[in-house]
């Protein structure tokens, strides 16, 4: 079984940051892509960004320049860096990870954690 553990969530000012990260854990053999979603009451979750294991990199365009997303392939761990916050990007947020374990592939999802951004 693979596991995800997200931190970093909580409530900031719209201008501020925030940094996320996730910590996937387990018998792991390798990990391809990981990610964050984020999602609202009553709306679909979405896409925010993804890394894949050689870094590159894909971005909702409501966060292109203000979201970075990194990875360090050695503690499986993804992250989050969030700058210029508006209200809009209130939402939980997932961490997401397909991961290789023994016998089979798995596609993982974190249990989310609040960002609350007030205006």
């Amino acid at each position: 079984q693979v596991q995800l553990e997200e931190s970093g969530g909580g409530l900031v000012q719209a201008g501020g940051s925030l940094r996320l990260s996730c910590a996937a854990s387990g018998s792991i053999i390798s990990i391809s892509s990981m990610g964050w979603y984020r999602q609202v009451p009553g709306k679909q979750r979405e896409l925010v960004a993804t890394i894949t294991s050689s870094g590159s990199t894909n971005y909702v365009d409501s966060v292109k320049g203000r979201f970075t997303i990194s990875r360090d392939n050695a503690k499986n761990t993804v992250y989050l860096q969030m700058n210029s916050l508006k209200p809009e990007d209130t939402a939980v947020y997932y961490c997401n990870a397909n991961a290789r374990t023994w016998g089979k592939y798995l596609e993982v999802w974190g249990q989310g954690t609040l960002v609350t951004v007030s205006s």
